[in-house]
């Protein structure tokens, strides 16, 4: 039993890891944000689509009502990535990222309204924690203020990713997590083709490769993987785990793009990680 915990709590962290390079994925490719989400929920559609064939996953859907359930799913997940890859081109890396966190605190409040459970005190404390956090990270308070606007759009993004999280969870015990995730990236994909018709898409050759990069990397394998750790966790303690992605965040932009955190995104972004390290203890 111990074992198995330490491997689905490993296999969760792996998930974020994965998820967690759209940071600067998401920072550096030159394209709008609603163009790089088109391209890296289409792309990604097709790997998902090509691996559920080999592992001849079934794609039926069992259910007349999750036809609408999965069109809501995937249009909570376009909405998180659009606004999520506009915050992290008005901010920066950490605080994009840092910001979008506040989404276990959304998700651990909510999930009594979408389940059975009920609200959770330490929850309540750790989602007070991590607000602490986004309020040390947040600058001069200015409406006019580019990093504001994108705090403000990472927590706009944090609520969809909770409500996309809260509305798949009912579904992860009906379906693979691989066939969720393709019905999700196909509705974004629906949804975002009429941004072909009036977006500048020139330097589109270029970014192919990046595009790839965050089609596999981030989403296909990282996305998938996440939704395949809702069988084992709550979605707040799996949300309050995956916290730790802006740090493994934090460390890739230092490193690939020598952004480096001020003392007030180290200070925010340690409460944050506190809040992981006391929900992995909490969640056995």
């Amino acid at each position: 039993m111990k074992n198995t915990h330490a491997k689905n709590l490993s296999f969760l962290i792996l998930a974020t890891l994965f998820i967690s390079t759209s940071g600067v994925l998401g920072k550096y490719i030159a394209l709008p944000a609603e163009v790089i989400i088109l391209c890296r929920a289409s792309f990604a559609a097709v790997l998902v689509y090509i691996f559920c064939r080999i592992q001849k996953i079934d794609l039926k859907i069992k259910f007349k009502k999750d036809y609408f359930s999965f069109a809501v799913n995937g249009f909570f997940l376009g909405a998180h990535w659009v606004t999520y890859f506009y915050a992290l081109k008005l901010s920066n890396v950490a605080l994009g990222m840092l910001s979008l966190y506040t989404f276990p605190v959304m998700a651990a409040l909510l999930e009594p309204f979408f389940s059975k459970q009920k609200l959770n005190k330490v929850h309540v404390f750790l989602g007070v924690l991590v607000l602490i956090g986004v309020y040390i990270l947040v600058p001069d308070f200015s409406i006019e203020n580019d990093e504001v606007k994108g705090i403000l759009l990472g927590i706009l993004s944090a609520l969809c990713y909770a409500l996309r999280n809260l509305t798949t969870k009912k579904h992860v015990t009906n379906y693979n997590g691989s066939t969720i995730m393709l019905y999700q990236l196909i509705i974004v994909t629906i949804l975002l083709i009429p941004v072909l018709f009036f977006s500048d898409i020139s330097n589109f050759q270029s970014q192919l490769p990046l595009l790839l990069l965050v089609a596999l990397l981030t989403t296909a394998i990282g996305h998938t993987m996440m939704i395949h750790s809702l069988k084992h966790f709550s979605v707040a303690t799996a949300s309050i785990i995956s916290s730790v992605q802006p740090i493994f965040g934090i460390i890739i932009a230092y490193f690939f793009v020598h952004e480096i955190p001020s003392i007030n995104t180290i200070i925010g972004g340690s409460l944050i990680l506190l809040t992981v390290v006391i929900e992995s203890i909490r969640s056995k």
